[in-house]
């Protein structure tokens, strides 16, 4: 008998947290599948930043799924969270749930979220697996400064387990530099250093259970004895209560055999959105005040290497963008990816009616700039 499935108390509840671009899809398909095989009824709860939950549709279209779009579960949306976990339930009978938030959101308000619904639902967080990109972080730290850095340090501080991912992407001392900074950041949370997230799941799932029965069970070891501090003063600064528990795509072949488009208007918005309302958050709730959406819905096809020169054309300040497109020069739909100077392009066969849209996120960037350039490639395939 599953594991899993011997404990009919309660439903095990994992969160994937991870900056925007880690890897953190790419974990979830293969979580997935890990569970399917071993005869699992697995549910997601997908939060996207944009309005289109572009990452559901690399999922298995036989996997429930409740979508929360236009936000971060840790702000307008967060109070949504016990209903949609509520209605999975109820609805879907799961044997486990995997909450992916968006990269641009804080863990511990997702954390506080869970174990509020836990009070009144049979549900036990199991673990908080954070992804981390080797490469992004080994920049950031070079620079310590923004937003974007503040907050990946977040969501490695709150991890139960830390994925430490494309390790392909740096050389051994750095690889080495950044398990001594993750160390020392997050005493406690194993550190897996993966490629593409291949990981040993069993490792990967136990790896946060052993680790809190490690910290309350030989709490005199040296090793608490010299991180308990670390975690400790993390866990203050951003409202982490030690009560916790335990907690938790990107890497697409890029294949233009064939590429085509079409739908609707342009929408863009800032991020965060004005929440007045009264969650009583222990630290404050900037985490991604700093982030920027803007999503574009094509109502032209545009050519497939312009829209790829735009793409590696990105100002700095866009840091992912990710969408779902047909090119005039092809017959293929595809699904798009960029996060750090890199892009990718996969062949998809949509779930449902999906427009041709873009979502590009980032820090501050001028919309109008991306919009009209979107704009230009549409009005030059009309005029072909």
């Amino acid at each position: 008998m599953s594991e899993l499935k011997a404990n009919e108390s309660s439903i095990p509840v994992y969160i994937l947290s991870g900056f925007l671009g880690s890897g953190k899809t790419t974990l979830l398909v293969q979580l997935i599948e890990h569970w399917q095989q071993q005869g699992l009824r697995p549910a997601v709860v997908m939060n996207e930043l944009g309005e289109v939950n572009l990452d559901g549709q690399i999922v298995d279209a036989s996997v429930p799924m409740t979508e929360m779009l236009g936000g971060c579960i840790c702000c307008t949306v967060r109070g949504d969270l016990g209903l949609q976990l509520a209605d999975l339930v109820q609805e879907e009978s799961p044997d486990v749930i995997i909450i992916e938030a968006t990269g641009a959101a804080n863990p511990m308000e997702i954390l506080d979220a869970v174990t509020e619904t836990s009070l009144y639902m049979r549900l036990e967080l199991k673990s908080l697996i954070t992804v981390v990109d080797a490469a992004h972080l080994s920049g950031l730290y070079q620079e310590q400064k923004g937003q974007t850095f503040k907050l990946m340090q977040e969501q490695i501080r709150c991890a139960s387990v830390l994925l430490l991912n494309k390790t392909d992407r740096v050389n051994e001392q750095q690889l080495a530099d950044l398990q001594d900074l993750l160390a020392r950041w997050n005493g406690f949370a194993p550190v897996l250093p993966t490629v593409k997230c291949e990981v040993d799941m069993d490792v990967l799932l136990h790896s946060g259970d052993n680790v809190h029965a490690y910290q309350s069970v030989d709490g005199t070891s040296k090793h608490a004895e010299q991180e308990h501090h670390v975690h400790s003063e993390a866990c203050a600064e951003l409202g982490c209560s030690h009560d916790h528990g335990h907690v938790h795509h990107e890497q697409v072949g890029h294949d233009h055999e064939e590429h085509q488009h079409s739908q609707g208007n342009v929408h863009d918005h800032p991020h965060p959105h004005d929440h007045n309302d009264s969650h009583n958050h222990a630290h404050p709730h900037a985490s991604h005040e700093h982030v920027m959406v803007y999503t574009h819905y094509f109502t032209e096809p545009v050519n497939s290497e312009a829209f790829e020169r735009l793409i590696a054309e990105l100002p700095r300040d866009v840091y992912r963008a990710k969408g779902i497109l047909s090119f005039s020069d092809t017959s293929s739909r595809f699904w798009f990816q960029y996060a750090y100077r890199e892009s990718d392009y996969m062949k998809i066969t949509p779930q449902g009616d999906v427009p041709n849209v873009a979502v590009f996120i980032g820090e501050h960037f001028d919309q109008s700039i991306i919009r009209n350039q979107l704009l230009e490639l549409e009005a030059a395939n009309q005029a072909e």
